[in-house]
């Protein structure tokens, strides 16, 4: 099991509320038990010099701790041999369809079974990966989750345009969900009013997807074809570096993570974080690892890109604001950078490019892109909900560097 013990130094939380006109404010001070800090151990260099160990980025996550009958069974399953009887009905979530995009208990469940098919889990048998009868759980659990998402989502919007082709419908949807600016915004206030606490918190969440980012979107590579495979690979080509570690984003997130003295090793963050922050990343797994799905992973890579640029050049100024380092800023930069360009690629080459080689797949594309949408604002309305509470929008709460040592 993951340590789930907290140490004793605390650091001061200054708590939010969001007036009826939808603006945020921060009141008073909280405390909450904070978690030790370590740098990483990856050099930013193309290779790690002769000798050195077996990094942590890409070391097994260990299993984490339970939150619920289902993930508990699935825990104790993964902990024995994969020859071994598979009782069903243990892995059977029961809980509302509803609540199935944010239950901690399904979406831990999901989140460890997809990560056998990624960097793997500590102690566990690779031969769990494509155990029929944890497949047979996995189906149910994203069907359950699907269903959810499509209560939440309810039918797509209908403005009474007409277009010609499923590539022009296609386009203009996203760019209509693209240029939405709903209020409270998460990127404003983490620009103008986060405390450092608040900021780093932000950080841990982030952290369950950008030190894996990419991964989960490539497994739409051998899926594609022609110039939409060209398109994705251009895309996915800048996510990683170019070839080049110290490029990586997952890498310059890493290096993002030690300037504000957090853990940077791989999945560390697993049994801090909420199952509506498992959620974002359980999405692209379940997208990704379904051929029948690969129209909803463009369309949900391409709202990624379309709604990048702007968020992360606030996340910049935030981080500036708060006395963040100019090294650990690239992150941010980067995708201000890229993401201006990747979001033309993305609408017009590869999302517009599918639903016009196949154009079967539109209504699965713009399901994937609001999806992504959804998924942010769920993400955005729990934060503010927590903080506005006056409490950590993590399950069990990090140390963040004192704001009177960044300002």
């Amino acid at each position: 099991m993951a340590d789930t013990t907290t140490p004793t130094r605390r650091a001061a939380v200054p708590s939010v509320t969001i007036a009826p006109s939808g603006l945020v404010s921060l009141d008073r001070l909280s405390r909450t038990p904070m978690d030790r800090v370590h740098h990483g151990d990856v050099p930013l260099s193309a290779s790690p010099p002769p000798g050195a160990r077996r990094s942590s980025f890409d070391a097994p996550v260990p299993l984490p701790a339970p939150r619920g009958p289902v993930s508990a069974a699935l825990i104790d399953l993964l902990s024995g041999h994969p020859a071994a009887d598979i009782d069903l009905d243990r892995l059977r979530w029961t809980g509302c369809p509803a609540e199935a995009p944010t239950d901690d208990d399904l979406q831990l469940a999901l989140w460890v079974s997809y990560e056998q098919h990624y960097r793997g889990l500590a102690g566990v048998d690779d031969g769990w990966e494509w155990h029929p009868g944890l497949v047979s759980a996995r189906r149910g659990w994203e069907q359950q989750l699907l269903d959810g998402l499509r209560n939440e989502l309810g039918e797509p919007p209908c403005d009474g345009q007409r277009f010609s082709t499923g590539r022009e419908a296609v386009q203009a949807a996203l760019n209509t969900m693209a240029s939405a600016d709903d209020e409270p915004s998460l990127s404003k206030f983490l620009m103008r009013q986060a405390s450092s606490c608040q900021f780093g918190e932000f950080l841990v969440h982030r952290s369950i997807y950008h030190l894996k980012e990419a991964d989960p979107h490539t497994w739409a590579v051998p899926r594609l074809s022609g110039s939409v495979k060209a398109a994705m690979v251009t895309i996915q080509a800048d996510e990683y570096g170019g070839g080049a570690l110290p490029a990586m984003h997952a890498q310059l997130f890493r290096s993002l993570l030690v300037d504000w003295d957090l853990h940077d090793t791989y999945g560390y963050y697993l049994d801090h974080v909420p199952g509506v922050t498992l959620m974002a990343t359980n999405l692209i797994s379940l997208f990704g690892l379904h051929r029948r799905w690969r129209g909803a992973l463009v369309g949900h890579l391409a709202m990624f890109e379309m709604t990048s640029s702007v968020p992360n050049s606030r996340y910049a100024r935030g981080h500036r604001r708060l006395g963040g380092g100019e090294d650990a800023a690239q992150f941010f930069d980067e995708h201000v950078v890229a993401d201006s360009v990747h979001d033309q690629i993305a609408l017009h080459d590869l999302a517009g490019g599918l639903a016009l080689d196949e154009p079967a797949l539109a209504d699965d594309i713009v399901f994937g892109a609001r999806c992504a949408a959804y998924a942010d604002a769920a993400f955005a309305r729990y934060v503010f909900d927590c903080w506005g509470a006056g409490v950590s929008s993590l399950r069990r709460p990090v140390e963040v560097c004192p704001e009177s040592h960044r300002e």
